[in-house]
């Protein structure tokens, strides 16, 4: 019998080494590269064969392109995030915290499949009977759901030939192994191998599959990066403990755009998306108070308000605290100097603390001049104009640069109330909109006079 092979492979670029290195030597990342045992493969059977003949080379702009159909899911929102529902021979993989709700999520999904379509859910980590209490509890509809309780690749390749669904769910990937490889179950190479053999297998068959995916204590997906890359969508569940709020949101869509956003509420009967997430980022004040600023994101094609909360207050110790929640760090203490160098605002003696409400994490630069507004509001101890919004990004020079789609996130505002927004100049809107009144800064020093 071949001796089994043994080596490493790089956890965020999947590059592979015959022996223990600290640092990968393809990415450079310290502390990634993870031991696996692959059994040799006889070269009689190739288990990655064609997935079709070879095809002839082509001019691209004679190739014709056809709208990709579409697989409604039954939940909007999660539709949203997918770019307008699955896609036949499409491979979906979905990542998030244990008890965030990724299981709850697609068992609704398939409830709701099952009435037009052939499903299969595969579950790796639950029993058959977990999985009919959870269904009984959500009171849903699972008469044609079909159910495996099996963690063997090849039983559930088995499975999915015979059965032929249209959409099959894997809970989850680090379940399962394949009795060509002699590694243990969740491990690199037993993940790798599991997902490449289910993607081969949807896109031959024309089977939209949704895969669940374990996450590190960083948060990101677990096992190789390749994973990633193997996959045509990655979702991302995320959501507070103490809250009943999840979020879902695309970091990679081969079939849609990325970034989008879904927002789900967790009840007693499940997920229910939220058509309106604007509201859950408002704090509802009974009365103005300061260090609070509402700005106008935008999650891909979806705008959203948000609320921006600051505290500043007198340093206790040596060195003042800088503390962010949603809101890049970096760039909070960047806003700190800005404020100082060209409008003599200074709080090196100061601790601040920034808070995007709800959970939410903010990661375009529009949020500079509503935290700036706030960090200045609670420093003052004074409230911002009611009704107030802003966005914009600040400069290093002290200039406000304009935001993307600055009409679309006016127009929501206005929609939900909202009379003045400080805006770059730039994003002067071309005709007028109704009910709100635009204040237009180019510089720092404008939004000091506005404040006055």
């Amino acid at each position: 019998m071949a001796k089994a092979k043994t080596g490493y492979v790089c956890q965020e670029c999947g590059g592979t080494s015959t022996k223990w290195q600290g640092k990968c030597p393809h990415c450079h990342s310290w502390n990634t590269m993870v031991e696996f045992v692959e059994k040799p493969v006889s070269t009689s059977s190739n288990r990655f064969a064609h997935l079709a003949e070879s095809a002839p080379v082509k001019v691209l702009a004679e190739v014709v392109a056809t709208e990709t159909p579409r697989i409604t899911t039954g939940l909007s929102e999660l539709d949203r995030v997918l770019g307008g529902g699955l896609v036949p021979g499409g491979v979906v993989l979905i990542g998030g915290d244990p008890g965030i709700g990724k299981s709850t999520l697609l068992i609704q999904a398939l409830s709701y499949l099952s009435t037009q379509h052939n499903v299969l859910y595969v579950t790796g980590e639950e029993s058959a009977e977990q999985v009919a209490l959870r269904a009984q509890r959500l009171e849903l509809n699972t008469q044609n759901v079909k159910l495996l309780a099996e963690i063997q690749l090849e039983s559930i390749q088995q499975a999915l030939q015979q059965e032929q669904p249209k959409i099959a769910v894997i809970d989850s990937i680090q379940t399962l192994f394949s009795g060509e490889l002699t590694a243990a179950p969740g491990s690199v190479s037993q993940v790798r191998e599991c997902a490449a053999q289910l993607t081969r297998m949807a896109k031959q068959n024309g089977i939209a599959i949704v895969m669940i995916g374990h996450v590190t204590k960083d948060g990101t997906l677990a096992g190789p990066r390749v994973l990633e890359h193997i996959v045509d969508t990655v979702l991302y569940f995320e959501g507070e403990s103490d809250s009943t709020h999840r979020l879902i949101r695309a970091f990679k869509n081969r079939f849609g755009a990325v970034n989008e956003l879904g927002v789900f509420a967790m009840t007693d009967k499940g997920l229910k998306g939220i058509s309106n997430p604007s509201a859950i980022f408002l704090s509802q004040h009974n009365e103005e108070v300061a260090g609070s600023c509402v700005m106008a994101t935008q999650e891909g094609t979806r705008p959203l308000l948000v609320e921006i909360q600051a505290l500043v207050d007198n340093a206790h110790v040596p060195n003042p605290r800088r503390l962010s929640l949603g809101v890049d760090g970096s760039r909070l203490a960047m806003l700190l100097a800005v404020l100082n160098r060209h409008v003599g605002i200074a709080t090196f003696d100061q601790d601040v603390f920034v808070n995007a409400v709800g959970g939410v994490r903010i990661t375009e630069t529009a949020a500079d001049l509503p935290v700036l507004l706030s960090i200045l509001s609670s420093l003052r101890d004074k409230p911002l104009p009611k009704g107030l919004l802003a966005f914009g990004e600040v400069g290093l020079a002290g200039e406000i640069r304009p935001a993307s789609r600055g009409q679309e996130r006016l127009k929501e505002a206005a929609k939900l109330g909202f009379k003045i927004a400080m805006i770059p100049k730039h994003n002067m809107p071309k005709q007028k909109i109704a009910g709100l009144t635009i204040w237009p800064v180019s510089r720092l020093e404008d939004v000091i006079d506005y404040l006055r």
